[in-house]
Order: C-alpha cells, then structure tokens, then sequence
C-alpha cells in the first residue's frame, strides 16, 4: 500500500510530517499527528494494519481487514501499552469497556510509544488544558522513549539514601558538626581584616607608630583560625569518605541481593550490560557524591548563611545589595535542573548501550571471531560510542552556557557592592577597613554561590543513577516467598500437578495439565518444539509462578516453600551447560562449597569425568575459562553433571542434556546419567526419543496441554502422537545413515558397473 505524507496543521501546533497510508479521507483541517503499524493479529499471526492518531480522531484499519475504523477522542477514552514476551499491546477502552486491541512486534515500540504520547496531548488539548502543545517526536530518538524512562528523576529521590545511611548516622553527625566548626574558622580572617585595616595600618599611614603587639595578636589569630579550620576539614572529609564508601558498598551489595531474588522473568527483559552499568557506575557516581559534592553543598549552604548573617551585622544595606544576583541565579537552576535531569538519565540509558555491546560481543567473541564480524562489532560500539557523545554534547551545550553565566552575575554583583560602598565610604557611613572586611566576605559568599550552582549538575547525575539504583530495589519478584513457609521434611520427590495452568504475557502456553509423578519415577517429556516441555520444567523448579493450579511436593504446594530449602532438592542438567570462570574442583563443587576433594572426585567417577580431569596440565585445580570454553561440550556436561550429583538431589531435571554432543560422547553422557537418576525422581527431555526408552512414563505434550501418557510400547501400539514423532525421527535417522553411507561408499569402476547391472537383469 502506497503512502501518503500530512503535513497540516493548526497555528497552536508544531508541524509534524508524518506518513499516512493512502485511501485515508481526513477531515477538513484534521491532520495525523503519529501513526504505527501494528504486524500481528489477534491469533499473533504476522499481517500490516495501521492506527493513526490525529487532532480530532483515533483511526484504525486492523490486520487482514480492508475497512478503515475510526472514534472521535474525548473525554473517558483510554489508550492501554504494555509489552511481554515480545509483544507489544495497545487496548483501546472508554468507559463500558474495550472498544479495540492491538498487537505489535516491539520493534516497533518506539512508534507506538510516540503514538501514546500524541493521544495524551490530543485528549489534553480536546479538554481545554492549555494549548497542548504538540513536540516534534520525529526527532527523539529510542532512548527518550524507553519505557523505562519514565518521568525525570526527582533530587528528592536522593534521600530515600537515608535507609543506607543511618547506620551511621552518628558518623555523620559528627562530620556535620566538624563542617560546621570548619566552616566558623574560615570566616574568622576576613572579620580579623577589618581591625588590621583601621588600628593598624590607616593610622600607620597617617604617621601613628605600630602596635606590635596588637598586630602580633591579630596575625596570631589569622594563622590559628588557618590551622584549626585545616586540622577540621581534614577530619570532616575522611570522616564523610569512610562512610560513604561504606554506603556505596551496602548500596552495591543490596542491589545485587535484591537482583538474584528476582525471578527469570525480569531478566529475561533486561540486557546485561545496563545492570551491570547500573551496580558499577551508578554507585559510583553516587559515591562521588556522598563524599564530595554533598559535603561542598554543606559547607556551600553553612558559608552561605553564616556569611549573610556577618554582612548583615556589619552594614544591613551593603548586604541586601549584596543580595541583588540572587533571583536571577535562583530562577536560571530552576530552570537549568529540569533540563540537566533529563539529560544524564539520558546519558545514563545512553552508556548502558555501550556496555551492552561489550557484554554482548566479549562472552560471545568465539562466534565473533568464527563468522568474521569483527568489523561490524566494531562498527556497532563505535555507533553506541558516537551516539553516546551525541547525548553528552547536547547537555554540555547548555551547561557550557550555565555556568559561565552564573559567574558573570556574581561579577556584576561584586561591581555593585564595590560602587555602593565607596560611595558609604564617601558619606562615612562606613570605613576603609569595614569595606574591605565587607569585600572579602563578598568573595567567599560569591565563591559558594557560584560552586553552588555548580553542584547542580553533580546533584542530578547522581539522582539520576538513584532513580536506576531504586529501579532494582523497588521491582517486586513475581516469584514471592512464602508468607509463613512450611518446614520442608525429608524430600520423598512425590510431585504432583493439579490443573495447572501458565501465562506468559496473553499467551497460555501451559494448559489444564494434570501429572502425577510417584517418587523414584523417571518421567520424560516428548513433544514438538513449542509444545511447552522447558515451561513445564521452569514451572516445577519455580522460576516461575503458575498462573492457576497447583504443584505439590510431597503433598505441599510449592508456593509454600521456602525457594532455597525446595531448590536444594533439585539437581539440573541443561543442554548448555554453564561453568564459572575458576577450577574444575571449583565448579563441581558449587551446589555444595563445603565439599572435600574426595566428595568431588567421587561424583566425578560417578560423571565418567574423573579420566579426563586427570588429563588436564592442574587436574582439578586447572582453570576452565569464562563460562568453560577452555572444555568440550560433552566435557563441560559430564562436569555439570558431577555437579547435580554432588548435592545429591532427590528430584532431576535432565534439560536435553545429550542434544548438543555427538553419539559417543552422548554415550560416555548416558552412561553418567544412568548413575545420577538412580534411585530420584526425574524428569526428562529429549531430543532423541530413543534416549527415553527407560523412562517409567512418557508425557506428549501439544501446545501445553497433555495428548497422551504411557510406557514407549503402550504409545506404540496407541498409533497416535507419539507414534508419528517417533516413526518422523526414525525416518530422518534412516535417511541421515543411507545419506552417510553413500559418502563413506567408495567409487566403483565401469566394468564393476555393468556386472552389477547385467545381474540385476537376471
């Protein structure tokens, strides 16, 4: 369908150009304000429709419809977003009910985030709530429309800090205290002036002799108010670099104890880098804060005050014109720190692309280096790097403008009380030494008025890595312990399935599934891919919640449990096995650190791994590398294996486990895992259906429902499901083994040839 570009508008709006499907009749004086393809269906199949937001209506044409749809916007109409399992969805409701829905690939999220956005403003502007004015969102980029992004980071946020604080809080006092005293003994030479100049040397000048003693007395008190304010500040600052390392180490470590609490759920929609980015760099910079901007901003506001109380006393109308500068710098932050909070959350979203990249391209650099993309992966972060620069020259274009501003109104106001107090001066309202005491106040209250406005900038970076701090903490895992857990006795491994249904996003992918499971039992799982095998298992171990139903162990609903005491009674063996960077004992050992060596090498042995360990340059001391590459696949299985074997587990869950290995190496793999389900519950998922033979029961599974349950022989003789998986994968077998023995097969020469033939005619 050939498109068409709007470009109307009213003189209350901001120009949009926006591209509107052909054969679309609008309005007189209507024009499109945003406008998305949605590419799903109802039933998720890919299709083009289009939804269309404008001045006046919402617009619809939905998937494999041809009819354009269209509702007038007022007050009461809803526009729902949300997005799960890789769909994206708009829901159209008004005050009955749902009018329309829409599904979406989130690649397209941007445009439906923009879309939104314009429907909020068109239904603002409908209500009469000022002009509404309208942006050009064909200029923001992705980043400014995560949904994570949100309002701007509130400076408020910065003190729910205060839970991490208050441990030490008396340390803090302290510090405040010493600030305070540090910050008396710094205005003490400036008050010192004032004597120096009218008792010493005006009247020198005048031909009075000196009073040694006086000056002696005077320059005593300078040096000595120089010495104590050194001696308190250096106890204020390492004071305040104690504790806030000390916070930005708790902050770090309950971040990260919060992040392994969550369910797979919320990782499976977050990148790496931008976490680790996050627990890095975001404390960090809060650390910075803590231990160098807050306490400037102190010592600022203390000098600040305390300051304007000395001008005051001394000449109330010198210090209120000392005073002129102030609205004006008061109303630029307020006007700058909006902006500037905007920015670094920006900027902070920004350098999480960067280190996606890294945390992207490094752990996979083996398929890097394989497909020879070394050149797009460096195209790729220099992209994330260049736009990262984009964002920080945009906010350092207006702070270059701020800051240089703030000095030049400090330097008027200086010119200011420079001018009034000579002509106090002149009147004698006021004297030389009065003056200049007065002036040299004037330049430390400046100082801070210009390193105040400075901390600004420092303030919303650091509340903006708050706010992706308190992101973490504030996120609620949708797999919750019990309430009031239930004691787990000795694990018999009855488990038990109850109508039992899952949910991931609008799709149901488990469905009224009842299974009962005796304990000791090998069940294994068979069915197409899709079909909701690995749900099932993530089920069971409880990565994630059913949505209804139940689990039992034991005759205990699983939700009742405490996770770590159910989870220590599951062993698990995925098709890729995950190694830890460290040593092959290390890795063995990591369901159970207080393993002796002879525990290890006994669930080695039993892995059919110990062979191969011995041949390693360290034994089992030697280093495997990041995530085991330095080991084969079927090498990094059996480790994995010894592994669940050395927590002994009541209940196995064997995930593909020889899917990934050639057929010896799944033999030396078999042979392993013959040791570690004897004797538990286990549940198993094959590729290769032969490898189920053993199994006590098999489960077909078909689009999350359960289609059949029986023995291998019994499902045979049933010709149903399991029969036609099994003869498909018998004939591709058959056809892989002629197809293998036609290339082993050597050439036959011609005479070999027509002998042949010449037979085959008799």
């Amino acid at each position: 369908m050939s498109l068409q570009t709007s470009t109307a508008f009213t003189p209350t709006e901001t120009a949009i150009s926006v591209r509107v499907p052909a054969g679309l009749t609008l309005r007189s004086e209507e024009n499109v304000r945003a406008t998305l393809e949605v590419d799903l269906t109802e039933r998720l199949r890919f299709s083009l429709g289009y939804v269309l937001i404008t001045n006046q209506r919402l617009i619809a044409r939905f998937p494999d419809e041809t009819e354009w749809k269209s509702w007038d916007l007022r007050a009461g109409l809803t526009l729902g977003h949300q997005d799960y399992a890789g769909v994206g969805t708009l829901e159209f409701r008004n005050e009955a009910g749902q009018l329309a829905i829409w599904r979406y690939t989130l690649g397209r999220n941007p445009a439906a985030l923009r879309l939104l956005a314009q429907f909020e403003a068109a239904l603002a502007a409908i209500a009469g709530r000022g002009a509404a004015e309208i942006e050009d969102l064909e200029e923001v980029g992705e980043e400014e429309l995560a949904p994570e992004a949100g309002k701007p980071p509130s400076t408020w946020i910065l003190f729910r800090l205060w839970r991490f604080a208050k441990p030490y809080q008396w340390q803090l006092l302290a510090a405040f205290l010493l600030t305070l005293a540090a910050t008396a003994a710094t205005l003490v030479p400036p008050y010192l002036t004032m004597p120096l100049m009218d008792k010493v040397l005006i009247p020198f000048q005048n031909g009075q002799e000196i009073d040694t003693r006086l000056v002696g007395m005077l320059l005593g008190g300078l040096l000595g108010s120089a010495l104590v304010a050194w001696v308190l500040g250096w106890a204020k600052t390492y004071i305040l670099s104690l504790v806030s390392e000390r916070i930005g180490a708790d902050l770090r470590t309950a971040t990260y104890e919060h992040l392994l609490n969550l369910s797979l759920e919320y990782f499976g929609g977050r990148r790496t880098g931008d976490l680790m980015a996050r627990i890095g760099s975001e404390t960090d910079r809060i650390n910075v804060f803590l231990s160098l901007h807050l306490l400037d901003f102190a010592t600022d506001v203390l000098m600040i005050v305390m300051t304007a109380v000395i001008l005051f006393s001394i000449n109330p109308a010198l210090a209120l014109v000392t005073l002129v500068p102030l609205p004006f710098i008061g109303w630029m932050i307020h006007v700058v720190r909006d902006r500037l909070r905007t920015g670094f959350e920006k900027i902070d979203r920004v350098w999480s692309e960067v280190t996606n990249v890294l945390a992207d391209t490094i752990p996979g650099i083996r398929v890097v280096k394989a497909f020879a993309q070394e050149d797009r992966e460096a195209k790729r972060f220099a992209d994330a790097n260049r736009h990262n620069l984009a964002v920080n020259d945009r906010l350092n274009k207006l702070w270059s403008l701020f800051s240089p501003t703030v000095t030049l109104l400090t330097e008027i106001g200086l010119l200011v009380v420079w001018a009034f107090g000579i002509w106090l001066v002149s009147q004698q309202s006021i004297t030389v030494g009065v003056l200049t005491a007065f002036l040299a106040y004037i330049g430390r209250f400046y100082m801070r008025l210009d390193s105040m406005s400075r901390i600004v900038s420092v303030t919303q970076k650091a509340a903006s890595g708050a706010k992706r701090i308190f992101e973490i903490l504030d996120h609620v895992s949708s797999v919750p312990e019990a309430a009031q857990p239930v004691d787990l006795p000795a694990v018999k491994g009855h488990i038990t399935l109850t109508n039992t249904h899952f949910r991931y996003g609008n799709r149901a992918v488990i469905k009224d599934l009842n299974l009962d499971i005796q304990p000791g039992q090998m069940i294994g799982l068979v069915g197409h891919s899709g079909s909701g095998k690995s749900t099932l298992v993530n089920l069971i171990c409880r990565f994630y919640d059913i949505t209804d139903g139940s689990i039992a162990l034991d005759g205990v609903d699983i939700r009742q449990l405490r996770l770590a005491d159910y989870r220590r009674n599951i062993g698990l063996v995925l098709q890729e096995p995950f190694l830890f960077f460290g040593t092959i004992a290390e890795n063995i050992a990591y369901g159970k650190p207080s393993a002796t060596r002879a525990e290890i090498i006994a669930a080695a042995r039993a892995a059919h791994a110990h062979e191969f360990i011995l041949r390693l340059p360290q034994g089992y001391d030697s280093l495997v590398g990041e995530r085991g590459q330095g080991l084969s696949g079927g090498e990094r299985q059996r480790i994995s294996i010894a592994r669940a074997l050395l927590i002994d587990p009541r209940i196995l869950i064997l995930d593909e486990a020889t899917a990934s290995v050639d057929t010896e190496t799944e033999r030396e793999i078999q042979k392993a895992l013959d040791n570690l389900v004897r004797g538990r519950t286990t549940i198993a998922i094959a590729h290769r259906l032969s490898t189920l033979r053993k199994a006590d029961r098999l489960v077909v599974m078909d689009k999350g429902r359960k289609v059949e349950e029986g023995t291998h022989e019994h499902l045979i003789a049933q010709r149903g499901a399991y029969w036609r998986l099994y003869e498909a994968q018998a004939r591709q077998e058959k056809a892989e083994r002629e197809r293998m023995l036609a290339i082993d097969e050597p050439p036959r020469d011609a005479e070999t040839v027509t002998i042949s033939a010449k037979e085959e005619r008799e």
